[in-house]
């Protein structure tokens, strides 16, 4: 088996391509709005979100008709031409890699648009191969373009295979941006016998143990509590460990369940925990939830602040309200303050709140 110097890695994969990233910035992105660049309805929408969202997607993929593919695929390059996204990223995401409208796709939005286009989402990546493929086709493009930055690469995990092979596809180019769930495709794939876009189900659950009666006998018809489980934990954690490696940032996907938003916040505060930076959003409603559930809470980021202030050089330990705080609580609460401050550069009301933060001793 070949491989190539490490000392490679970071060089254009064709002449004049510009320079791969070592570092993948952190920009908020707490929300990656969905919108049909064909649906001119929904087009017309776009200029009045920037400002509201940290990323807007011009979809290209599943919920577009294939009668309407070239469409959206024009739609969206004449929306980025005439637009000015000012703190907000641009985004698309391009049809499956073997669908016979991908390649017209890269060849048409680069060209194009690529100069403004921040990041391509790449479905179902089953692995490193289809970023590689990805990857030299982007460089050839922005070679021939002329286009000055590189346009990173974001793949969606919706296959078992692209689970299993997590690890390469995160580390298979300095262009990876990140990895979202695509929770339907992948319950397709593993046959999983749900039919949710998202979130739990009432049949995956664990029950409290039966009580005994006064001869110590198992009463199992009596009622019990129960405690539904969330079907997604086990593949979010892997992404996110895989992610948290290689530098670049884990996402939740789609909440399908639109009108559910007491379960959509759950879901998403669920992967916020767990290390996710954002989400997706399928409509304006969900961005207000993603905003608020990825957006450290003011309790957190004075607590954090009061960490950071009693630690000092970082080293020893101390007591705080009764709980010992030390170097690795400390590394914790960097985390959520340099998010905070990420957060606050891009939202105003969000930099009031946390400017309003006083720390106690």
């Amino acid at each position: 088996m070949s491989h190539k110097s490490a000392k490679d890695f970071f060089r254009p994969l064709a002449v004049g391509a510009p320079l791969p990233l070592r570092e993948i910035p952190a920009r908020p992105s707490r929300a990656i709005h969905f919108f049909d660049p064909s649906n001119e309805k929904m087009a017309a929408k776009i200029p009045g979100m920037i400002g509201t969202v940290d990323v807007l997607l011009g979809n290209l993929e599943d919920a577009v008709k294939a009668d309407n593919k070239v469409a959206a695929r024009e739609g969206l390059v004449k929306i980025a031409q005439a637009t000015d996204f000012g703190p907000t990223q641009l985004w698309t995401r391009i049809n499956a890699l073997d669908s016979p409208w991908v390649l017209d796709d890269l060849t048409t939005l680069v060209p194009a648009i690529g100069e403004k286009l921040d990041v391509i989402m790449v479905p179902k990546v089953q692995g490193a191969e289809d970023i590689h493929y990805v990857d030299r086709l982007l460089a050839q493009l922005e070679a021939k373009a002329g286009i000055t930055k590189p346009i990173l690469i974001h793949a969606i995990l919706e296959t078992a295979r692209g689970v299993a092979n997590v690890e390469e596809i995160c580390g298979a180019s300095p262009r990876m941006q990140g990895l979202s769930l695509g929770p339907a495709d992948l319950a397709a794939d593993r046959k999983m016998k749900t039919t949710r876009v998202g979130g739990g189900h009432p049949g995956y659950l664990v029950r409290q143990d039966p009580p005994r009666d006064a001869e110590g006998n198992s009463q199992i018809d009596a009622q019990r509590a129960i405690f539904q489980q969330d079907l997604w934990h086990y593949t979010i954690a892997k992404m996110v460990d895989a992610c948290a490696t290689h530098g670049i940032y884990p996402y939740y996907g789609p909440f399908g369940d639109i009108a559910d938003v007491v379960a959509c916040e759950d879901q998403f505060r669920n992967a916020f925990l767990l290390g996710c930076v954002g989400t997706w959003s399928l409509h304006p409603k969900q961005i207000a939830i993603a905003n608020r559930v990825f957006s450290p809470s003011v309790e957190d980021i004075a607590h954090a602040r009061r960490v950071v202030a009693a630690m000092g050089d970082g080293t020893g330990a101390v007591m705080i309200d009764g709980k010992m705080e030390d170097d690795a609580s400390l590394k914790q609460c960097l985390v959520l303050v340099a998010l905070a401050e990420q957060l606050a550069e891009i939202d105003p009301e969000l930099k009031k709140t946390y400017d309003a933060i006083e720390v106690t001793a």
